[in-house]
């Protein structure tokens, strides 16, 4: 017991006692006087273009800047590129304007004649107002890929895109109300296999402003990519990370066994990607990409929004083959694989989901769709239209409207929310704004999720997602994982949890399983350990469903029944709402849009955690 001073006062004939100033108060009343934990998830988009990028620009979005697409994030009222006027229903905590490098703003200053004198600037200028012949400007770009040196160079005298994207989105930040995040898109494309990543930096435009963005017409290499970041670090003592996205575009290269010369990931290799890429963008426009089918076929929720027809430029068909090197659960599933061999695990990553919206708006809402481009803008025939090149077999209302990144920072700085992605505090959803918290440990009760505050006991005990279990205890039989989910507030109950974990057997070879860990409505499972389906209230007629089934949320305290201490794991959570419309069915609804035969009208939106970790002790490396 702590001891205090005290003294009598008296005064009108009253006698107080009061402590002595400089007394030891003793610990503080207040549960949150010494803690710093995140209390809050924040949502945003980290991959969200402007008419600053070439390929936005081309498809006709002129106009919006990134001080557009803040003030929309922010939740003001726009013109969007067709004139309509455009709102979210609820603003987003941040946003990364992360437009190409590859001619970032160069458009916009060839469309302004802000290049008088460059002979290249005026041709293209020329061939923008005849749109009917495009053909020496493509010629022009695809010389500048072969020499590696871009077709127009920015004189001195001109001040620099990247320069004002990063004064734009110094502008916007406003700490504690909104974080604009300064970033940029590096979009490697070998033989028209995706390698993209946005490169997002902790840092003010003081900092960034030192360098110039990274292109492909630098290398398209990511290992020259993760250099230019360190020499970033080194030369401004800030910091900076990366975020790959659309792996199931990328012809088997992504999550690959090898590195870009095709060698064997060695430790090192493994160590650099780790570092420098904490995240992978899982779900987003051009389909989601955390589990394929063929991959998982136990796993009835696999095949949603699956793009597995082209590669990205749709120059060459995906083989299935390919697919093992191009979802999240596999490559989780083989990080674990080349962390036996090497020591380190290149796939050892958190997962948020973002927009790679080309229209200055990031908007996922199903009934507030504006598509991937200027002329995916709502129209009633949309839907029934080809995405990118006709031929290639991609329809456009397989697009997806989604998605969004929930990130639990201490609160809504630059510097919070930078922090809470390096550590994979973070999870993704394909829209929906449901809370969803995942924390791993040896010795979680329902006692501590029922307590009156459950997170501060998943952080005394355990560890968050993003994180790595702490060694096992002897008296420990298997890890017990603390989860629950509540439904976005303006959004659709929740069907169920699922834990999916992944591990390697006593042979080495990967396994994976998906378990039903909280659901709704009293069901049962039947003999084969399946869910019923947890029905639907759409009604397609009018584009609306009701929640009459599902739950506002679900929890529970779950140890993994098939945990062998000798063997490599990871688990994440998978989050299903109920089945709602898709923003087919409202364009159908609002617009009187005509949908091809056999469009999805109906779909179960999800989010996916990060997952935790877990290493035997007697294994080598991390994770």
């Amino acid at each position: 017991m702590s001891k205090m001073c005290v003294r009598l006062l008296s005064v009108g004939g009253l006698v107080f006692a009061t402590a002595a100033l400089g007394a030891d108060p003793g610990p503080s009343y207040s549960p949150w006087a010494d803690t710093d934990y995140p209390r809050q998830v924040y949502w945003g988009d980290t991959h969200l273009h402007t008419s600053y990028s070439l390929d936005a620009n081309l498809f006709g979005l002129t106009s919006l800047t990134p001080e557009d697409a803040y003030r929309f994030a922010r939740g003001e009222t726009i013109t969007a590129g067709n004139g309509m006027r455009a709102r979210l229903n609820r603003p987003l905590d941040f946003l990364v304007a992360a437009d190409h490098a590859e001619y970032i703003g160069v458009m916009r200053l060839v469309r302004a004649d802000k290049l008088p004198g460059n002979k290249t600037a005026e041709r293209w200028r020329r061939a923008l107002a005849d749109k009917g012949n495009l053909t020496n400007f493509l010629l022009d770009i695809a010389a500048s890929y072969e020499t590696g040196r871009p077709a127009i160079e920015i004189p001195p005298d001109v001040v620099s895109p990247w320069t004002e994207v990063a004064r734009m989105a110094d502008a916007a930040n406003d700490p504690g109300k909104f974080t604009a995040l300064i970033g940029f898109e590096w979009t490697a494309m070998p033989d028209g296999d995706n390698l993209h990543r946005v490169v997002v930096f902790r840092d003010d435009a003081s900092k960034t402003s030192q360098v110039p963005v990274f292109s492909t017409l630098d290398s398209v290499a990511v290992e020259d990519l993760w250099q230019y970041m360190a020499d970033y670090v080194e030369k401004t003592g800030g910091d900076v990370l990366a975020i790959p996205h659309n792996g199931n575009l990328s012809g088997g290269l992504m999550f690959a066994s090898t590195d870009s010369e095709g060698r064997p990931i060695s430790g090192a290799y493994a160590r650099r990607r780790s570092k420098w890429e904490p995240l992978i963008e899982v779900t987003q426009i051009k389909g989601d990409g955390e589990a394929h089918p063929l991959l998982s076929p136990n796993d009835e929720f696999a095949d949603y929004e699956t793009w597995d027809t082209f590669n990205i430029d749709m120059s060459k068909p995906q083989e299935p083959w390919m697919f093992q090197y191009e979802y999240a659960r596999p490559a989780l599933k083989l990080g674990l694989q080349l962390a036996a061999q090497t020591g380190a695990n290149p796939y050892a990553f958190g997962m948020i989901g973002s927009t790679d919206s080309h229209t200055a708006l990031s908007a996922v809402e199903e009934d507030n769709f504006w598509g991937k481009t200027y002329s995916d803008f709502p129209n009633t025939e949309r839907a029934s239209e080809a995405w990118g090149i006709p031929a290639a077999g991609i329809p456009n209302w397989a697009q997806v409207a989604a998605g969004y990144a929930g990130v639990w920072a201490t609160e809504n700085t630059r510097e919070a929310i930078f922090d809470a992605m390096q550590r994979r505090e973070v999870y993704a959803s394909t829209g929906p704004r449901m809370t969803v918290r995942l924390f791993g440990g040896w010795h979680f009760t329902h006692q501590d999720l029922w307590s009156t505050h459950p997170a501060l006991a998943g952080y005394q005990k355990g560890v968050p997602m993003g994180g790595d279990l702490p060694e096992r205890p002897a008296q420990a039989a298997a890890p017990s994982f603390m989860v629950w989910a509540l439904k976005d507030a303006e959004g659709a109950n929740l069907d169920r949890i699922q834990i999916v974990k992944g591990w390697l057997d006593s042979a080495g070879q990967t396994r994976e399983k998906v378990y039903d860990v909280a659901w709704s409505d009293e069901r049962r499972e039947n003999a084969a350990g399946r869910l019923p389906p947890v029905g639907s209230t759409v009604d397609l007629e009018t584009a609306t469903y009701r929640n009459t089934i599902g739950a506002a949320q679900l929890q529970t305290v779950w140890n993994d029944p098939d945990f062998d201490p000798a063997r490599r794991a990871f688990y994440y959570v998978r989050v299903l709402q109920i089945p709602t419309p898709r923003w087919t069915a409202y364009d159908r609804v609002k617009l009187g849009a005509r949908l091809p035969e056999g469009t999805p009208q109906i779909h179960q939106e999800r989010a996916y955690t990060s997952p935790v970790w877990y290493t035997p002790p007697t294994a080598k490396g991390d994770r």
